[in-house]
C-alpha cells in the first residue's frame, strides 16, 4: 500500500514536488508546512495538527476533481465548502480564465483558504459564509459529520449565539458577479446539501453548465437526483464524487 501510495503521488504531484513535500513533513517542527504539486500554478500552506494533508491527498494525490479536468471555457466558479482552499487553487490552477467564490464557514479553515488563495488576487472572492438555500443566519453543530475532522463541521438551523455563522444562497453569490451562468458548482458541505436543492434551487440550477458533488446519505440523494431531473446533465460518479455535465459544457 505504501509503494502504491509513493507511486500515485510522484505521478500526481511531480518526483520534486514529492519531495518537498516528504521532506517538509517529516524535518520541520513549524505549525505550518508548505505543499507543492504539478497542478498548481502556486504552492499551498496546511496545518500539522489539522485535517489538512488528508484533504490535500485527495485533492492533489489521489485527484479527486479529475473528473472535470477536461471541461473547457469555464468563467465562473462556485466552490461551496472550499475548507482551506485547495479545490479552489486547484480550479483556478486547472482553468486560467475561471473566477473562483470560495464559500467556507469554518473560521480557522477560512483563515487558511485566504492565505492560500492570496495568490491568485483579482482572480476570486472569498467568503467565510455557510450556504444555505435562502440568506440567513445558522449555528455550527457541536458534533461533525466522519470521525469529527475539522473538514466536516456542520450547520444547522437550531440558534445559538456562541457559534453563529451567517449563510448565503447561490442566487446572491452569482450575483455578487458580472456573470449570468454557474460554469461549474462544486458542493461539498457536509449534508447541507439537502437544504439547497430542497428550496428555492430552480432560478440558479437552471443556469448552472456543470457540477460536481459529494452526497452524505441515500436521503440525500434522492433529492439532489430529483432536482437535477430532466435538466439535460449527464450524470455519472468519481470516487465519491456525483458529477453532471450539461449540454453549455
Amino acid at each position: 500500500m505504501l509503494v502504491q501510495w509513493y507511486l500515485r503521488a510522484a505521478n500526481s504531484l511531480g518526483l520534486i514536488s514529492l519531495l518537498r513535500f516528504q521532506i517538509g513533513k517529516k524535518l520541520s517542527s513549524a505549525p505550518l508546512g508548505k505543499a507543492f504539486s504539478k497542478h498548481l500554478k502556486h504552492p499551498v500552506w496546511y496545518r500539522r495538527v489539522a485535517s489538512d494533508l488528508m484533504v490535500f491527498d485527495q485533492i492533489f494525490i489521489e485527484r479527486e476533481y479529475r473528473c472535470i479536468d477536461e471541461l473547457r471555457d469555464l468563467r465562473l466558479i462556485i466552490d461551496c465548502g472550499a475548507n482551506v482552499g485547495y479545490s479552489s487553487a486547484y480550479f483556478l490552477s486547472r482553468f486560467p480564465n475561471a473566477f473562483v467564490i470560495a464559500v467556507e464557514p469554518d473560521p480557522d479553515n477560512f483563515k487558511m483558504l485566504s492565505r492560500n488563495l492570496q495568490p491568485y488576487e483579482g482572480r476570486y472572492i472569498a467568503l467565510q459564509k455557510a450556504v444555505w438555500s435562502e440568506p440567513t443566519t445558522l449555528s455550527f453543530d457541536v458534533g461533525t459529520m466522519g470521525e469529527g475532522q475539522d473538514w466536516a463541521r456542520q450547520v444547522s438551523q437550531q440558534k445559538s449565539a456562541d457559534s453563529a455563522i451567517d449563510a448565503i444562497d447561490i442566487e446572491s453569490l452569482v450575483a455578487m458577479t458580472k456573470f449570468d451562468r454557474i460554469s461549474l458548482l462544486k458542493v461539498d458541505i457536509e449534508g447541507s446539501e439537502e437544504e439547497i436543492f430542497a428550496h428555492k434551487y430552480e432560478t440558479w440550477l437552471d443556469r448552472t453548465d456543470n457540477f460536481v458533488i459529494e452526497i452524505h446519505g441515500d436521503d440525500r440523494a434522492a433529492i439532489v437526483e430529483t432536482a437535477i431531473a430532466g435538466r439535460g446533465f449527464a450524470i455519472s460518479t468519481c470516487g465519491e464524487l456525483t458529477v453532471g455535465v450539461g449540454k453549455h459544457r
